[in-house]
């Protein structure tokens, strides 16, 4: 990894790709300590010291920035969760499926209304955090602090998906997910200074850090291993001559990955418990709120076993939107390419859609075991750690698919610079 970074570093065009990222990372963190104008901090403070599992969602997903209410406390959840329904509705309305297909143009349509649907979510979002959840902790509640505290929330989402936009054009990597992935890191070194002063002062035992730090290096592992696996599936080219000249006759693979959607299935499905919550921020002191505190904080049985629904979902239904078995077995049948053993055309895309679901399994069991470990260890344990499964997960699957794009941008321009 380090060999990459220094290799890219040398090259322009990478460097300045890598500034730029960088730059639009510290943007994000300087505005997550900027607070919502008319709150007061004391009682922010004290609404918070019991550390409510279910609002660590919210915390995890803003980088920190919820529980001090900064601009961007919503962070980019609003933005993920009009991805969830735009994609869920491709399969439900005919129009937006012939979009996703019309090539760049109906991507562009459809990066529009996702838009669109992240300012509307970030508004609801914004007036149920100001006049339910952080109603006691503005120093004047009016219909003016309410309304500065909504527009500032809902501009701070807007901005945040500017700069992810804007990374995904001229920066290194995905923008949303690297803005998740900073706001992780941000927390560690707070995590670390509170666990060394407990345990100096004999409030945590040394074997329950050992502990973790065994936990978190397996996690480790496992996820790069996971996010490394794939199946090779052969497929062999047949000669064909045009004209004067021979095509094919060679020997290739396509690769299946285990983990394919990465990252994504563990972001989609907290964002989706996240919304719960947001409706009983409008009615705090309700049965529904109530409902919500007791079952979905991520301590409690039922949002561990939803949970782990959730990400076998989205695993599925992410690799089925991002990889079309029968497209891929049309242009290989196109292009004289077969599988050993297996006849061209559908019965290649269902030899393809079979392995793929066998493998897509493995991995989004391995991402729910991982996901949720921690929060049982957690609940049982004594350890202030704020760096559980779910943060490993996508910290240590962002850093992965970013030296991925790396080392790809780097071979695009060693190619160049040869054929040129």
């Amino acid at each position: 990894m380090l060999s990459t970074l220094r290799n890219a570093w040398k090259i322009p065009d990478l460097r300045k790709r890598i500034l730029y990222t960088v730059m639009m990372i510290v943007i994000f963190r300087l505005g997550a300590q900027i607070p919502v104008p008319g709150i007061d901090k004391s009682i922010l403070s004290s609404m918070f010291s019991s550390g409510e599992g279910y609002l660590n969602l919210f915390d995890l997903m803003s980088g920190g920035s919820f529980k001090r209410f900064t601009i961007f406390a919503l962070g980019i959840s609003p933005y993920i969760t009009a991805s969830i329904i735009l994609n869920l509705l491709q399969i439900a309305i005919p129009s937006l499926e012939r979009l996703a297909k019309e090539g760049e143009e109906g991507r562009k349509k459809i990066a529009q209304y996702t838009r669109y649907g992240t300012v509307v979510l970030a508004l609801i979002q914004a007036i149920g955090m100001s006049v339910g959840l952080f109603r006691r902790a503005f120093i004047d509640f009016n219909a003016v602090s309410v309304t500065v505290s909504v527009i500032t929330l809902t501009a701070g989402t807007a901005f945040l998906m500017y700069l992810g936009e804007k990374i995904n054009e001229n920066g290194i990597g995905n923008g949303i997910s690297l803005f998740i992935f900073a706001g992780i890191i941000a927390r560690v070194p707070d995590s670390v200074i509170l666990n060394i002063s407990k345990v100096m002062k004999g409030e945590i035992n040394i074997l329950s850090v050992i502990l973790f730090l065994v936990v978190a290096l397996f996690v480790i592992i496992g996820v790069i291993y996971i996010q490394q696996g794939q199946r090779k599936i052969p497929v062999q080219y047949a000669k064909r001559v045009v004209g004067r000249k021979t095509y094919g006759g060679q020997s290739t693979h396509i690769p299946l990955k285990v983990n394919q959607a990465g990252v994504i299935p563990v972001i989609f499905a907290i964002s989706l418990l996240m919304f719960p919550t947001t409706l009983s921020s409008f009615w705090p002191n309700s049965g529904f709120a109530a409902f919500v505190g007791k079952y979905l904080s991520n301590t409690s049985a039922a949002y561990n076993i939803l949970y782990v629904a959730l990400i076998i979902f989205f695993a599925y239904f992410y690799t089925q939107v991002t990889f079309n078995t029968a497209d891929i077995a049309k242009n290989m049948k196109q292009n004289g390419g077969f599988i050993p053993g297996i006849r061209p055309g559908k019965p290649t895309a269902e030899y393809l859609e079979r392995t793929l679901s066998r493998i897509t399994l493995a991995g989004a069991i391995f991402l729910a075991v991982i996901a949720v470990l921690p929060n049982l260890l957690l609940a049982f344990g004594e350890l202030q750690v704020r760096f559980g499964g779910t943060s490993l997960l996508i910290a240590v699957g962002v850093s992965l698919e970013t030296m991925k794009q790396i080392e790809a941008q780097m071979t695009m321009r060693h190619y160049q610079g040869f054929l040129k």
